[in-house]
């Protein structure tokens, strides 16, 4: 096992990562940006290096400097968390050209499911369901315009690279179609560096189900069950649950094995995520995640593992610890995204200074955080300030853990989305399982979110 692991992230995942390697005995390096001095995993790690200054492409996207930084410090292994360099294969390439274990997939396997492209070539011959549509890139023009009939409208143009909400654009009719490619393709380029642009068939309100897998370099492979993640904005996750609330144990056996055998088709191993559209009977694989999720934390309190140790362990040649029988799901997560926007305004970041911050306790919840009170929460990155989970024997437990943990929690000084999350709670919508997607985008209804920023018990 590593004696000393190099975390080239920050905020939230970093602390998060640093937690389960000090439980293991594992010593950790922070890297910062010199905005980033004073932040909570540069104070929860063991030792921190300064690698540039606020923006990310000359500090936490600095290659060279990070692997310079695990190199001084001897560290023996690099954890890259989420965002930022986590999937990228030339990282993982210089890790293993300076002698240091990239803590994720191989860079091939990275490179095969980067592009949605390559990946739903991929995946198709492995058997795998895909949604309807070509893998041809597409130019706005007379191709375009025929590939798109023949798939049906609405259809969905995707930037090969994209992520996140970027790089989508929806074409309701052949009127629509140029723009959206248009856009598609611009946003790739901008946020990915990679106009390419393909298009397939747009389901008007399906759930986003996604699959946890983890495999080992010994050839073992299993799936830790299903994430719903269908309330978003933008195509960006609000609230994740597990498991799925409507699945039946059949439509579940048959999701777990087709993540499986997507992963395998792909030759990966390390932690890892299948996610895909479900509409009605129908499971659609959508994209590969190949690193930890921002949700994984659900998927760890209805399994019981720690999936970051998994990963670390698979990572320094483990074997598995475990098969898939002896996988179960115990109870229902909730996780909630507290991010420093406001819903009310159209969800617009609000970067300052945390006057006060308390967070809730109790044996059903659960805090994840990269700050603490009096901490700033700056603008030149994600704005997630933390993540608040919480267990139940049932979804109905859960749920009514997660109301008392929002108004328990406060934060004060800047604006969040603490009531965006007690009115969500609090809605039909919610209660019966929907998807949400009506209620996130009703300007009304967000606005009216306000009348929520003070509910507390």
């Amino acid at each position: 096992m590593f004696g000393k692991v190099l975390v080239a992230n920050r905020g939230e995942i970093a602390v998060r990562v640093m937690k389960t390697l000090r439980r293991m005995g594992i010593a950790s390096v922070a890297v910062h940006s010199d905005v980033d001095a004073g932040s909570l995993h540069v104070r929860t790690a063991d030792e921190s290096v300064l690698i540039g200054p606020a923006p990310v492409a000359e500090s936490y996207l600095r290659i060279d400097r990070i692997v310079e930084a695990a190199l001084s410090t001897g560290a023996e292994a690099i954890h890259p968390g989420y965002g930022l360099l986590s999937e990228n294969p030339e990282f993982a390439r210089a890790c293993a050209a300076a002698g240091l274990v990239f803590i994720g997939p191989s860079p091939e396997s990275m490179e095969m499911m980067s592009s949605k492209i390559r990946a739903r070539e991929t995946v198709s011959e492995a058997g795998v369901p895909v949604v309807p549509g070509c893998t041809e890139p597409v130019h706005p023009g007379p191709k375009a315009f025929a590939t798109a009939a023949a798939i049906g409208y609405p259809v969905a143009a995707k930037a090969a690279s994209g992520g996140g909400g970027k790089g989508f654009r929806v074409a309701n009719g052949p009127g629509e179609l140029a723009a959206a490619v248009e856009g598609a393709a611009g946003e790739g380029e901008r946020f990915f560096g990679d106009a390419t642009v393909y298009l397939e068939r747009y389901l008007e309100d399906p759930r986003h189900v996604e699959v946890q897998i983890i495999g080992d370099t010994h050839g073992n492979m299993v799936h830790l069950f299903e994430r719903d993640c269908s309330v978003q904005r933008r195509h960006q996750k609000l609230v994740e649950e597990a498991p799925c609330p409507l699945l039946t144990d059949a439509q579940r056996t048959r999701l777990g094995e087709i993540a499986v055998r997507a992963a395998r088709a792909a030759d990966y191993f390390s932690l890892g995520t299948v996610e895909g559209l479900l509409a009605g009977d129908d499971f659609y694989f959508l994209e590969m995640n190949t690193r930890v999720q921002v949700e994984h934390p659900v998927t760890e309190l209805v399994t019981g593992l720690d999936l970051v140790e998994e990963q670390i362990r698979v990572a320094a040649g483990e074997p598995l610890g475990f098969a898939q029988p002896g996988v179960r799901i115990t109870g229902h997560a909730i996780e909630c995204r507290i991010n420093a926007e406001s819903a009310a305004k159209g969800f617009r970041p609000g970067p300052g200074r945390i006057e006060r911050f308390a967070a809730p306790s109790g044996d059903q919840v659960r805090v994840d955080t990269g700050v603490a009170e009096g901490d700033a929460v700056p603008p030149y990155y994600d704005p997630l300030i933390a993540k608040v989970i919480t267990w139940g024997e049932d979804r109905a437990a859960a749920a009514a853990a997660m109301r008392k943990a929002l108004d328990e929690t406060v934060v004060e000084g800047i604006p969040t989305l603490l009531p965006f999350h007690r009115a969500l709670l609090a809605s039909e919508e919610w209660e019966r399982a929907g998807t949400c997607r009506d209620l996130v985008a009703d300007r009304a209804w967000l606005k009216s979110t306000d009348d929520w920023a003070d509910r507390r018990e």
